[in-house]
C-alpha cells in the first residue's frame, strides 16, 4: 500500500501565531520524505484558522524543490473557486518542475464563507464543476485548453511549457453526496475519500461510482480510491482513546463552525440538499454524539488498533493508498511529533507490506 501525509495548516480558536503553525507544519511536511513517506498531500481552504492551505500547489511547489522522489497530492483543489486555465498552467508547470510527481486531486467544496469569499453562487457549484473539470482534465491531456459552456467559455490557449506526462490514471476527486460519485466517474477521476461517512455509506458510493464507470469506460479500469483519515496513535490504548476524543474531536468541531453544518437552512441551495441530512443528524445527535460519530471513523488507537482500522477501509472499499493527516485541532507539536515517530515506526512497515492496487506514476 502507498502511505502518504497529509498537512492542514489548522489554526483552530486562533491559539497560535500564524507563523507558528507555518513553521511546524513546513518542518514536519519536509521530514514526510525521509521518514518514508511516498506523498505529500494538502488542501484548498480560505479566510479562517480552519484550514490555512490557500494554494496547495505553491505550498507543493515549496517541497518539489527540497524533495528528490516523494509525490505530490492535492487534496482537493476546489474547481469552482478558480480559473480553469490557471489551475491547468499551475497544474503543468509543477509536474513538468518536479518530473512528473504530481498526484491531482480535485473537488466543488462546501463553506458559504469560501463561495463568497470568491463571489461564486453555490447554487452553481456542480454545473460548475463538472464544466471546469471536464475543461482541465481535457486541457491537460491535449496540451491546451479550449471550452464552451454555461459557466466558461474559453478560447483556445496552449499550456506552456507543455505537459509532459498524462494526468489519466492518476487523477482523483472528493465525492461527499451521494450524486457526486457517477459525476467523478464519468470525468474519468478516481475516488479520493476524505471520511465523513459510515464506511458502508462510503462502500455504496464506491459501487455506484463502478457502476457508471464500466458504462463510460469500458475499455479501462478506474484508479483505485485513496483515502486520508485522521490518526492519533499511542502504545497506551486508554491515552489514544482520551486524546483522539480530544483533538479529533476538536477538529470535528471546527468543521461544524467552517462549513456550518448544524444549521440545515445553510443547505437550502440547490446541489447542497444531502448535507441538510447532516444537520439533521448533528441536531438529532446533539453535537457531542455526532462529533462521537465522526471520532469512531478514524484510525485511532495503538499501533496494532490502528492497522486493523486501516485493514478494514481497505477491505471496505479498497483503496490503493493512504494518507494520514497528524496535527490538528490544536495538538501540541511534540504530542504531533511524537505521533508520527509511532505511526513510522510500529505501523507504516506493515501498511507498506500489504498488496494493494498500485497508485499510477505518469509515463513518458
Amino acid at each position: 500500500m502507498h502511505v502518504g501525509m497529509a498537512l492542514v495548516f489548522q489554526n483552530p480558536d486562533d491559539l497560535r501565531d500564524d507563523r507558528e503553525v507555518y513553521n511546524a507544519e513546513l518542518a514536519l511536511g519536509l521530514k514526510a520524505e525521509s521518514l518514508g513517506f511516498q506523498s505529500l498531500w494538502t488542501v484548498d481552504h480560505h479566510f479562517s484558522g480552519y484550514s490555512m492551505s490557500p494554494d496547495p500547489l505553491q505550498i507543493l511547489t515549496w517541497f518539489a524543490g527540497q524533495t528528490k522522489e516523494l509525490q505530490l497530492g492535492t487534496a482537493v483543489i476546489v474547481l469552482p473557486w478558480h480559473d480553469p486555465l490557471r489551475v491547468a498552467e499551475q497544474v503543468t508547470l509543477l509536474d513538468n518542475m518536479s518530473g512528473g510527481r504530481l498526484l491531482l486531486g480535485i473537488g466543488r467544496g462546501l463553506a458559504r464563507l469560501e463561495y463568497e469569499g470568491f463571489r461564486v453562487d453555490r447554487s452553481t457549484s456542480r454545473e460548475r464543476f463538472i464544466e471546469y473539470a471536464e475543461a482541465l482534465l481535457t486541457g491537460l491531456e491535449e496540451g491546451g485548453l479550449h471550452y464552451e459552456g454555461d459557466f466558461l467559455s474559453q478560447p483556445h490557449r496552449d499550456l506552456r511549457p507543455a505537459p509532459e506526462r498524462s494526468f489519466v490514471g492518476r487523477t482523483w476527486a472528493a465525492a461527499v453526496s451521494p450524486e457526486s460519485a457517477p459525476i467523478m466517474a464519468r470525468l474519468g477521476a478516481g475516488l479520493l475519500v476524505i471520511p465523513q461517512k459510515p464506511w458502508e455509506v462510503v462502500a455504496a458510493d464506491v459501487a455506484s461510482y463502478e457502476e457508471t464507470w464500466a458504462v463510460e469506460h469500458p475499455d479501462k479500469p478506474p484508479p483505485p480510491p485513496l483515502s486520508g483519515g485522521f490518526v492519533f496513535v499511542d502504545d497506551s490504548a486508554d491515552r489514544a482513546a482520551e486524546l483522539a476524543h480530544k483533538y479529533i474531536g476538536g477538529y470535528y468541531r471546527s468543521i461544524l463552525e467552517h462549513y456550518e453544518l448544524a444549521n440545515s437552512e445553510n443547505f437550502e441551495v440547490r446541489g447542497y440538499e444531502f448535507y441538510s441530512n447532516v444537520a439533521d443528524h448533528v441536531e438529532n445527535r446533539g453535537v457531542d454524539g455526532a462529533a462521537e460519530d465522526f471520532i469512531s471513523l478514524m484510525p485511532w488507537g495503538t499501533p496494532e488498533q490502528v492497522t486493523e482500522k486501516v485493514a478494514a477501509i481497505e477491505a471496505n472499499i479498497g483503496i490503493a493508498g493512504f494518507f494520514p493527516f497528524f496535527s490538528y485541532g490544536g495538538m501540541p507539536y511534540g504530542e504531533v511529533a511524537r505521533n508520527v515517530d509511532l505511526f513510522v515506526n510500529a505501523v507504516m512497515p506493515e501498511l507498506k507490506s500489504w498488496d494493494t492496487a498500485p497508485v499510477s506514476s505518469p509515463v513518458g
